[in-house]
């Protein structure tokens, strides 16, 4: 069964789209070491993300750690998330069941090997990232700022409304 990674991975497109929205308005009122904290969180799920779709295609990465040799602007890591984040949402909707289930294996950026099944790479992906935009929520609410509702009830709320 393949639904629940197709809805994990359009609500972290979602979701990171609605913080991507939410910093790039604010930025200039967060102060700079906080502002760099969210530009190395959102760098961080960008590696990563970007780490494990290559793992998904069994081709090499490029990455010595989980994060970029020089920190981006926010500019480029929008523009880059919401690439990455397509290319996750129709990779997910062409898996079937049977590919869902294949272990891969693969090194993590530190050497180590690990193996996988494709559909928890997709659960892993959707997780991390998860778990970093709660911590760039909370330096937005440390800064006075509200940040994005990227609850998986607040998505289906607005699937439903889009729909």
């Amino acid at each position: 069964m393949t639904a629940p990674y197709r809805l994990m991975i359009r609500q972290k497109r979602w979701a990171t789209d609605g913080l991507n929205r939410v910093v790039t308005e604010t930025l200039d009122r967060i102060p700079a070491d906080d502002r760099v904290l969210i530009l190395r969180l959102l760098d961080h799920v960008q590696a990563v993300d970007e780490i494990f779709c290559a793992h998904l295609q069994m081709r090499p990465h490029g990455y010595q750690a989980p994060r970029s040799p020089e920190l981006p602007s926010l500019e480029t890591l929008a523009a880059r998330a919401r690439a990455i984040a397509d290319w996750y949402v129709g990779y997910a909707e062409a898996l079937t069941s049977k590919q869902a289930d294949e272990r891969i294996a693969f090194t993590f950026a530190n050497g180590e090997p690990a193996r996988m099944s494709r559909g928890e790479i997709l659960l892993h992906v959707a997780t991390h990232a998860a778990g970093h935009r709660g911590q760039a929520a909370l330096l937005l609410q440390k800064n006075g700022i509200q940040p994005f509702g990227d609850r998986i009830t607040d998505f289906l709320q607005a699937e439903e409304a889009a729909a």
